[in-house]
């Protein structure tokens, strides 16, 4: 199961550096993404990294994440910037699924994003 970590309160226009592990998913052989969740609302997927290496972003990241990974520590990163209030969520991680909005693992518990303005 995937462990999310790194979520805090932050003022707008601060960073954070989510991390994932996950026991039991090799991340040099498998495609991973950042999802997001508010209250009332379906998860959207923030990025992706495939397996080997190459990145995909949601519109509404704008250039303001980065999503890398260390395939050695089994770890994948969501480093944030020029946080925004609409950024506050919780935010998982997991593996992209065969079609859109699939995913191949059980969610976790995700970590929680607050961003104050």
């Amino acid at each position: 199961q995937q462990v999310e970590s790194g979520g805090s309160l932050v003022q707008a226009g601060g960073s954070l550096r989510l991390s994932c592990t996950a026991s039991g998913i090799k991340f040099r052989v498998t495609d991973m993404g950042w999802y997001r969740q508010t209250p009332g609302n379906q998860r959207e997927l923030v990025a992706t990294i495939s397996s080997t290496g190459s990145t995909i972003y949601a519109d509404f990241v704008e250039g303001r994440f980065t999503i890398s990974k260390d395939n050695a520590k089994n770890t994948v990163y969501l480093q944030m910037d020029s946080l925004r209030p609409d950024d506050t969520a919780v935010y998982l991680c997991n593996s992209p699924g065969q079609f859109p909005g699939m995913v191949r693992y059980h969610w976790g518990q995700g970590t929680q994003v607050t961003v104050s303005s």
